[in-house]
């Protein structure tokens, strides 16, 4: 049970997780009724949409849907239709416009960062179009209130567009509602400023896809108003789970991700969370570990650390993933529960540099979570340049994936220990397959959790509350 492997060769260690001393086989035989109770809720919700005591903020019971986001077939979220909408978009995009601004928040901006991360990396925007393939330069936005870098990122296009006649912006809106306060004021900014400098502005909006009715959003009328794109932000999905849906699709679409892969690694990893038996199932296996660990051993923080830095991101979406999905107050009847765990959000060596000494000899409250690439293709070997020095001669002539991989082993070596747990997702290429089995894993996971801890995982009641005070003070400072 220490280690699950997929045909596709995707791998979840639980070998420092799982065993004397952590998560025993007793413990997870004593809870097998609960999960296999679990697992069955959770198939049916497949087919119905329904999960009790699932409501929307409304209050009004709702569906959920995310398990047939990996599936492009009619009648689904994600029918032929929509992803080829999403890859003509694409097509009439590249080598026309220049500089792409995606405009969201929470779930509207953080799965779809991944993918840009994995795509593009830090470096895109330095590229040259031939580079990157005609694609254009992407900025994202909306995601804060941030005057500095709004200006920052106007003045980068101003000075941008003096390279060429007819340089062209297109904005990204990706709201469901519309008056979310972040992307909305931002894109007015945004639109106001690039029209001020002559530079070609086009919109594109992500929203609800109602049209027309009590149901069809700010957005969605503003759009069909102005005669803009419009792309939906679907029923039934949760933000956190959307980057499964046009809401992350179209991001990756547009920097030439492919979103097909994605998706169909997604699916091969749903058609493995379909297995009831826990040693074939990683999302099930994965989910009891950790809820155990943290109920029977107080492992109440949960540290996610790819050992790559363009999956910083990945762990910032997790956050928002594990974070809203499973920090209830209430439980599904209406107790106080105050159920959840902290997720922490750490890369490779750079936190082996500032958080591992605290990992190590800090608290036992947490569970550390490694995500590894076994194979990278444009691996760099050090150079033989220092060899009279033994401590650089140790490293030389050796790949740098080499290195990596020996430091995070240390790491699990190191915790273990001392009796730390931790587990490994393991990729065999950093790819839009490989991606899409791991994403969907976790989205899959925290599903299962919600139902051992009782507490709606599909709702966010908690995030309500600020917006309501905002409103409010919004409210004060219009009237002076």
């Amino acid at each position: 049970m220490t280690k699950l492997t997929l045909s596709s060769g995707f791998t979840f260690d639980a070998g420092n997780l799982y065993g004397p001393g952590k998560v025993t086989e007793e413990e997870i035989k004593a809870f097998e009724p609960v999960y296999t109770k679990a697992h069955q809720d959770l198939q049916a919700m497949r087919k119905t949409g329904i999960i009790a005591g699932h409501l929307s903020k409304d209050g009004e019971p709702e569906m959920v849907y995310f398990p047939q986001l990996p599936y492009i077939e009619e009648g689904n979220i994600n029918s032929p239709e929509r992803i080829l909408a999403m890859e003509e978009l694409a097509r009439t995009t590249r080598n026309r416009v220049d500089a792409v601004i995606f405009l969201g928040i929470g779930g509207s901006y953080l799965g779809g960062k991944v993918l840009f991360d994995v795509q593009c990396g830090e470096f895109w925007n330095m590229k040259t179009k031939e580079e990157r393939n005609g694609f254009p330069k992407a900025f994202f936005a909306g995601n804060n209130v941030d005057s500095h870098k709004m200006t920052g990122l106007i003045n980068a296009l101003k000075s941008d567009s003096q390279t060429k006649a007819n340089y062209t912006v297109m904005a990204v809106i990706i709201s469901k509602s519309g008056s979310t306060i972040e992307p909305m004021s931002n894109y007015m900014v945004l639109r106001q400023a690039m029209e001020d400098a002559g530079i070609v502005f086009e919109t594109v909006a992500v929203t609800d896809p109602h049209d027309g009715g009590t149901k069809e959003t700010l957005l969605h009328g503003l759009a069909k108003k102005s005669g803009w794109p419009i792309f939906h932000v679907p029923d039934g999905i949760g933000g956190r789970f959307s980057v499964f849906s046009e809401v992350g699709l179209i991001v990756g679409a547009l920097v030439g991700f492919d979103i097909r892969q994605y998706l169909a690694g997604a699916k091969d990893m749903d058609q493995a969370c379909k297995e009831s038996d826990i040693t074939k199932n990683p999302a099930l296996l994965n989910s009891v570990l950790k809820y155990l660990i943290a109920k029977n051993h107080g492992r109440d923080l949960e540290v996610l650390m790819p050992y790559a830095d363009n999956l910083k991101s990945l762990s910032e979406w997790y956050i928002q993933l594990l974070a809203e999905s499973l920090g209830k107050r209430l439980d599904k009847q209406g107790n106080v529960v105050n159920y959840g765990r902290t997720p922490i959000v750490a890369v490779g060596t750079t936190d082996m540099h500032a958080q591992t000494q605290e990992h190590q000899e800090g608290p036992q409250d947490k569970v550390i979570q490694f995500v590894s690439i076994k194979n990278w293709p444009d691996d760099i070997i050090v150079p033989h340049l220092y060899d009279e020095y033994a401590k650089l001669a140790a490293f030389s002539g050796l790949p740098l994936s080499d290195i990596l991989e020996s430091a995070r082993s240390a790491n699990a070596e190191a915790l273990a220990g001392d009796g730390r747990p931790s587990a490994n997702y393991i990729l065999p290429e950093l790819t839009p397959y490989h991606l899409g089995e791991l994403m969907f894993m976790l989205c899959w996971s925290i599903a299962y959790e919600g139902e051992y801890a009782n507490v709606d995982a599909f709702n966010q009641p908690g995030v309500e509350v600020y917006k309501r005070f905002l409103g409010g003070r919004l409210q004060k400072l219009q009237e002076g």
